[in-house]
């Protein structure tokens, strides 16, 4: 087992930094050392400065720490850090971001450098060879730390579930997704525009699931990642749900695998994180039902610790080859877990 690492958190106050705080509670490689967050929660202890949205208590060691600015100097007096993970919103992440990677290794969820050529954007179930591109950014950037990127949490759980499909030829991908409020932070949507009703427009995020799981499913040829070779399409839509994004995927395959090739496929997929037995990693990343009606967000949202993603509908398509239904927790799987679950990932491989 590695000594452990000390990690502050960006944006500690908000939704993803609070379920980073609650999910690193025990861990056996991290021990959290900083709060950061926003000049108006600078200077207060944790428990003032953040309004608690976790269905577990905050934990009381949490809750007296103090809160220091998001800024590389605040941090660095407030304590000795190996690593951060960022919650920061994407708009005020990139140079902030850049400023931590000098010195330290980032692990952020936001999306300022997800499609930076020398960054990665990782799932470490998926492309952990991705993970070559560090020592590329560190040599070119000139930092002691680097970045790290985890991809958008609609992405997450499509691109885990098209890895295994891609033995078969992966063509062609359309995606419709059902996505949780949590998605959209705290508060998130108006109780007035999503009660009996749905949204059918998210902004940027058919954008990010368009083009992130090319580079994901991409392949590393010694300098930079060469997209796959897949059309996408996504529309993107949000529902009267808390946590769990619903997806139902159609894919194009250039084979005609039958139903439990497919199944199959899905049931044995496994990855570095679990060969490694990484803390964090679920045992099965892909979980599937065969119920009629499942996946449901609210029954198996928490599949794995809420790390697995459930596949459920599988069946033949009369215009694409195959469709099926995958389901996600958002903030744990598609946020602060997957983040710490590539951290685990590089502490494992000697990167930090």
């Amino acid at each position: 087992m590695p000594s452990k690492r000390k990690v502050a958190i960006l944006a500690a106050t908000g939704a993803v930094g609070q379920r980073f705080i609650q999910l690193l509670q025990g861990h056996p490689w991290f021990q959290i050392e900083v709060l950061a967050a926003s000049e108006k929660s600078a200077g207060k202890n944790y428990k003032a400065a953040c309004n608690w949205l976790m269905e577990s208590p905050l934990p009381k060691e949490i809750a007296e720490m103090p809160v220091v600015h998001t800024d590389v100097e605040s941090v660095e007096k407030a304590g000795d850090v190996d690593l951060v993970f960022s919650a920061l919103p994407g708009d005020l992440a990139g140079p902030v971001e850049e400023e931590f990677a000098a010195l330290y290794p980032v692990f952020s969820k936001a999306s300022a450098h997800r499609m930076d050529k020398d960054v990665p954007l990782i799932i470490p179930e998926v492309n952990p060879e991705h993970t070559a591109l560090i020592p590329i950014q560190k040599k070119r950037r000139g930092w002691k730390g680097f970045i790290s990127t985890d991809p958008n949490c609609s992405t997450i759980q499509l691109a885990m579930t098209l890895k295994p499909l891609m033995q078969f030829g992966l063509k062609q991908v359309v995606v419709s997704t059902m996505q949780a409020l949590s998605g959209a932070g705290y508060p998130g949507v108006a109780s007035l525009d999503i009660i009996d009703n749905v949204i059918p427009f998210i902004s940027n995020e058919e954008d990010k699931m368009e083009c992130e799981p090319l580079k994901i499913l991409g392949t590393f040829d010694g300098e930079k990642i060469c997209p796959a070779d897949v059309v996408l399409s996504a529309s993107c839509h949000r529902v009267n749900v808390k946590d769990g994004h619903l997806e139902a995927v159609f894919v194009k395959l250039e084979e005609n695998p039958g139903i439990e090739e497919i199944e199959e496929a899905f049931r044995q997929f496994k990855g570095e994180p679990q060969k490694l037995k990484l803390p964090s990693a679920p045992e099965n990343p892909i979980v599937v039902r065969k119920e009629q009606n499942r996946p449901q967000p609210r029954y198996d949202r928490d599949e794995g610790r809420g790390m697995s993603v459930v596949v459920g509908r599988i069946r033949k398509d009369p215009v694409m080859s195959v469709k099926y239904m995958c389901l996600g927790h958002n903030t744990i799987r598609g946020a602060a877990g997957g983040g710490i679950l590539s951290a685990e990932l590089m502490v494992a491989k000697g990167l930090c």
